[in-house]
C-alpha cells in the first residue's frame, strides 16, 4: 500500500493525497495554523478512515452470515491529548445498523469481532486511545 502526499503551498496548509489505488483526497489545516479550512484536517481523515474500516468489517461479517443488513452508519467521537503529540486518547464508535429482523446479539458480536480481530485502524489507534463502542438497530 502506498500514498503520495503533496503540499499545495498556494493554498496555505493544504495537501493533496493520491492513494496507490489512484484516488485523490484533499486535506487542509485550520486558519490558526495557516490553513484555509477548505477540506478535512489530516487527523479527521484518520478518524473517518477508522470508522469506515470498522463499518466495513461489521457489514461484511453480517452479510457473510446472511443477515439482512440494509445500512450501517458509525458516529465517531474522539478526544485528543492536550499537548504534542496530540494523539487520540479516547474514541467512541456508535453504530446505527439498519436491516430486517437483525439479532442484537449477532450485531454486537460483529462489532466485537471488528474491534478485537479485524479492524487494523482500531488496533493501531487502540495503542493510545481507549476505544468504546455502542450500537442501535433500526428496522427497515
Amino acid at each position: 500500500m502506498d500514498c503520495t502526499i503533496n503540499w499545495l503551498p498556494e493554498n496555505g496548509m493544504a495537501f493533496s493525497a493520491e492513494t496507490g489505488s489512484g484516488h485523490l483526497m484533499t486535506m487542509d489545516g485550520a486558519p490558526d495554523g495557516g490553513g484555509r479550512n477548505l477540506a478535512p484536517r489530516p487527523m479527521e481523515t484518520v478518524l473517518a478512515g477508522t470508522g469506515a474500516c470498522a463499518a466495513y468489517d461489521v457489514v461484511h461479517i453480517l452479510k457473510r452470515g446472511r443477515h439482512d443488513v440494509r445500512g450501517c452508519k458509525v458516529q465517531v467521537k474522539a478526544e485528543r491529548a492536550a499537548v504534542e503529540p496530540k494523539v487520540f486518547t479516547a474514541i467512541h464508535m456508535h453504530f446505527i445498523v439498519e436491516g430486517r429482523a437483525l439479532n442484537p446479539t449477532i450485531v454486537e458480536r460483529a462489532i466485537a469481532l471488528s474491534h478485537d480481530k479485524y479492524c487494523s485502524a482500531t488496533m493501531m489507534l487502540g495503542k493510545t486511545a481507549a476505544i468504546t463502542t455502542g450500537f442501535e438497530l433500526v428496522e427497515v
